[in-house]
């Protein structure tokens, strides 16, 4: 079993979770708000419990499986948000990524320093050679993000999810390696 290895940033420790961090965890993903471009609508305690649970068992950086690592302070060492990192089965130098932060977080640049941290790994240490993410076409923020990390649309996919109780629509983006390291 892989371990993720905690990593920090200026202001971030990007690092595996930890049992205190449930409260917080459930907290922001229970938010409207950040549920809103997610794949649940609410978010209860005893799924935290089930999706910490899951996280002691898994595995980083294996083909076809999903790892969250998540994100927290280094000043107040408070937890405010995550990613997942997905390395695809069919060729693990390819892998999805996303990400869910904290409302009252947001705009001020944390994500963006988080996925920085995390790409230069996954590209420099890990030699990946492509990260994609997907993304609501609604997702004003996550757009921006994504397009500021360098990453370039490759796809629109119109109205093809169910998602919410109506079709939506994505974006794809994504970022080489060689076009990271510019």
């Amino acid at each position: 079993m892989k371990t993720f290895i905690p990593m920090e940033s200026s202001r971030l420790v990007l690092r595996p979770f930890k049992e205190s961090d449930l409260d917080a965890f459930v907290a922001y993903r229970a938010d409207p708000e950040v549920a809103r471009y997610q794949s649940w609508d609410s978010y209860t305690r005893e799924e935290g419990v089930a999706f910490f649970e899951t996280m002691t068992k898994a595995s980083f950086d294996d083909p076809g499986e999903y790892y969250q690592i998540a994100f927290e302070l280094i000043e107040t060492n408070e937890m405010i948000g995550d990613c997942v990192v997905h390395p695809l089965a069919e060729d693990a130098r390819e892998v999805e990524i996303g990400f869910t932060l904290a409302s009252r977080f947001q705009g001020k640049g944390y994500a963006n320093e988080a996925l920085t941290t995390l790409l230069t790994y996954l590209f420099d240490d890990l030699k990946k050679h492509r990260v994609f993410a997907i993304t609501d076409v609604k997702n004003e923020g996550s757009i921006k993000l994504l397009e500021n990390l360098g990453m370039r649309r490759e796809g629109h996919f119109v109205e093809n999810i169910w998602f919410k109780g109506e079709w939506g629509s994505e974006y794809l983006y994504a970022i080489l390696n060689e076009e990271w390291k510019k």
